[in-house]
């Protein structure tokens, strides 16, 4: 894989007054914020730093023609076990078609969405979609929240209240936070980046962009899968502001473990239990369960075509990690609602983003689990760890405070898997609350 040249780092704060304006089909005037931009290397090139007020509302042909394709589906064989281990069952997969094509209403999320506060900036040349939601109580801390995939926004959607209105959670009001959701460029509504180079890293730089032209001067940041790296690179570059982050999909692995485990070899002795345990998972999940991401990485233009042609093709990409990373493990349907994974399925259709979403695997070619890799040891700001459960392993706290060297706050949960905030947004909420309570 070709490395790409990381984004100028330049920045320059002025104020603005973002006037009312129409996005998509938004209807509400956007406030006055402040802005902070990154700027070329050629010089301070000013980019269209409004932020505008955004709305959803996906053509009646679209989703008439995501009908027709869902019913016409040409089906293959059933597998020729009885468990998973082929893949997706063609059972599960066409019961959750069968809902899809004739019951499930993609207006109902659609309105939703359209409840919250919407916005849409430029950030470095890509249109950035966000939701931002201020919390009623005074001193609110101000909190970004990454997504990853095969997620979106809509799987932080159960812990805006949560965070925003804790009093109505059995929470304090003194741990309130402001709540910014964007969606990373390639996902949702998002723009699609036109050339190469937004990788974990340039994302960190626009995300500390969007909190600064928010107007914000403190804020943490949190994330699980992708949002978890997006974090980490953000640590690492310890812009002024950042007071902390939390991540629920740590790089903890260790130089001499990983060594190991890309040898195919038994798990080094003098392991703990809990260590062991963590070295079994990821080496199964490498050998078994990672075709998907080895495909991303190497060649998301040729996966792409075939998921953004067929939506049942890109609901059984999607619903194979449903099942294989949700607390249940297994069934999905124990942990999410269909309508929860047909919205979010039905999002990468609407903004026909499978390819796009695929390129970020593309664009980094490190072991998102790997401490050295992920280089851990340069973030000196506080860190918080909460380890759920179904993760796709459970980082031990051993390895955990061996690749953090200001790790703050380590809690091993009950329930909750690698799609936290969507399976358990009260307790998610709860972790975030008490991992940043320190920072406020």
């Amino acid at each position: 894989m070709s490395t790409h040249p990381m984004p100028p780092t330049g920045r320059r704060l002025v104020a603005i007054s973002a006037a009312a304006s129409t996005v998509a089909l938004g209807l509400l005037a956007a406030p006055s914020y402040a802005e902070s931009t990154l700027t070329s290397d050629a010089g301070a090139r000013m980019e269209d730093s409004t932020i505008r007020p955004f709305r959803v509302n996906v053509p009646a042909t679209v989703l008439a023609d995501l009908r027709r394709r869902v019913v016409a589906t040409r089906w293959p064989e059933r597998e020729t076990v009885a468990d998973q281990s082929q893949g997706v069952q063609l059972a599960k997969l066409r019961d959750l078609a069968q809902y899809w094509g004739t019951d499930y209403d993609w207006r109902k999320v659609e309105s939703r969405l359209n409840a919250l506060p919407m916005f849409v900036t430029n950030i470095d040349g890509v249109d950035i979609q966000f939701i931002h939601v201020k919390s009623r109580h005074a001193n609110a801390m101000p909190l970004l929240l990454t997504h990853g995939w095969p997620g979106s926004i809509l799987e932080k959607l159960d812990s805006v209240g949560p965070l925003t209105d804790p009093t109505a959670h059995s929470g304090r009001a003194e741990d309130a936070f402001d709540v910014v959701i964007p969606s990373m460029p390639g996902y949702g509504f998002s723009g699609k980046p036109k050339s190469a180079g937004w990788g974990p890293d340039r994302i960190g730089l626009a995300w500390d962009v969007l909190m600064k032209r928010l107007g914000y001067k403190q804020y943490v940041s949190a994330g699980g899968d992708w949002g978890s790296v997006v974090a980490d690179a953000m640590a690492r570059q310890a812009p002024s502001g950042l007071l902390g982050i939390h991540v629920n999909m740590p790089p903890t692995v260790p130089f001499d473990v990983a060594k190991a485990m890309n040898a195919g070899e038994p798990a080094p002795a003098g392991l703990s239990d809990e260590e062991k345990a963590a070295y079994d998972s990821l080496s199964t999940f490498f050998k078994k369960n990672a075709a998907y991401g080895a495909m991303m990485t190497t060649r998301p233009q040729t996966v792409g075509y075939g998921l953004t042609d067929s939506p049942v093709g890109l609901a059984a990409w999607m619903f194979d990690k449903f099942n294989q990373w949700t607390f249940s493990g297994g069934d999905a349907e124990k942990s999410l609602s269909k309508d929860q994974m047909l919205d979010d399925i039905t999002l990468y259709w609407v903004t026909n983003s499978a390819i796009s979403s695929a390129q970020l695997y593309w664009e980094n070619n490190t072991n998102n689990f790997n401490a050295v890799e992920q280089r851990t040891a340069e973030i000196s700001i506080p860190v918080a760890v909460t380890v759920f459960p179904g993760e796709i392993y459970r980082a031990p706290r051993s390895w955990t405070a061996r690749a953090y060297p200001n790790l703050t706050y380590f809690k091993v949960v009950d329930k909750g898997g690698h799609f936290a905030a969507w399976e358990e947004p009260e307790l998610f909420s709860s972790e975030l609350r008490e991992a940043f309570r320190s920072l406020r």
